[in-house]
């Protein structure tokens, strides 16, 4: 097993710009600019409406009808739909992605893919004994742990609202959703994933993550129950609970989260889906990049590293077919 170098734990150690004050007015600092954008989010909300539904149009029909088929399928059962469509759905798009980069990663093939490996010297192939353990954990996450949470949630959001309520929320409403969760993930995962990275719970918790310096797709969810809670479930699960959202955008957000963290340890950076370099560094790195969208780290400075590297010129979506490691490649290493 790969572990943080003797140099990387004596990173760990709290740095002055952690001190208390600081970090809090960072803090003050990120709700200020956060708060702001959904302000004007709010604000031009009416425009936006106008022009979206012009999109949705007869399309919202179609929806509509098959949201109502599915609702018959289960003849009322909200429970079970709600396990289907916020477990079922995204567990599955989870897999299949997943199933194909593992196929991947321990042959070596397709070399279209492989090409666009960014630690280039790591899992050529994978050791298929390390993926295995990966997978047995996160089985054992998403069985035990996800299940329940995700039960508990349709609790909540039934004694809120109407979470599988027969009419499907507008379009506008769905992106409008979708935006404010990634938002609160972001807050969420971030807070919670420095945490993790203190010395306390570090070796006891977040440890195990950190096993994979150049992680692969499945490891998204290789993680310690009490970080899969806390820093893989609750920052996904706030933003429909407190929104009181539909299943539908549920589902939709749940299973966007999940390809979206795969892709981010996925170790290649393919045409056009997201630059998976940011979170690639991190666990290459340790102590940088803690966040999915970038936001807080700009702002708390824990990215000041990454961005003095070839990794953040390559932080970009992919146009091309050349690999950002051609195009942008590292600076040759100084002999020892």
């Amino acid at each position: 097993m790969e572990a943080p170098s003797t140099s990387q734990q004596h990173d760990r150690r709290p740095r002055p710009q952690e001190s208390t004050g600081g970090l809090w007015d960072s803090v003050k600092k990120a709700a200020f600019v956060i708060g702001s954008g959904l302000f004007f989010l709010i604000a031009f909300r009416n425009s936006v409406t106008w022009h979206l539904q012009r999109f949705w149009g007869a399309s919202g029909d179609f929806w509509q009808t098959q949201w109502t088929k599915l609702y018959v399928t289960f003849n009322g059962n909200e429970a079970a739909l709600f396990i289907f469509g916020a477990m079922l759905v995204p567990t599955f798009f989870f897999w299949l992605f997943n199933a194909f980069l593992m196929v991947v990663d321990t042959t070596g093939k397709p070399s279209f893919i492989t090409r666009y490996r960014i630690q280039t010297d790591k899992n050529n192939p994978v050791d298929p004994e390390r993926l295995r353990q990966a997978v047995k954990t996160v089985l054992f996450n998403q069985l035990f742990l996800s299940i329940p949470l995700v039960v508990l949630t349709f609790a909540l959001m039934q004694w809120r609202g109407e979470p599988c309520s027969p009419e499907l929320p507008t379009f506008h409403w769905v992106l409008l959703e979708l935006a404010i969760c990634g938002l609160l993930e972001e807050i969420l995962f971030y807070y919670s994933h420095r945490l993790f990275h203190h010395p306390t719970f570090y070796k006891h918790v977040h440890k195990i993550h950190h096993e994979w310096t150049a992680p692969v797709g499945v490891v998204s969810l290789y993680a310690h129950p009490v970080e899969h809670v806390c820093s893989n479930m609750l920052p996904a699960l706030i933003g429909p609970v407190l929104l009181g959202s539909h299943l539908a955008t549920t589902s939709l957000w749940f299973t966007i989260a999940l390809l979206v963290t795969t892709v981010s340890h996925c170790g290649y950076h393919l045409p056009l889906l997201p630059s998976p370099e940011f979170h690639d560094f991190h666990h290459l790195k340790f102590n940088q990049c803690y966040g999915v969208l970038g936001v807080l780290d700009r702002l708390h400075g824990t990215d000041d590293k990454f961005r003095k590297t070839k990794a953040y010129e390559r932080h970009m979506l992919l146009l091309s077919l050349t690999p950002l490691t051609e195009s942008i490649p590292d600076p040759p290493k100084k002999p020892e």
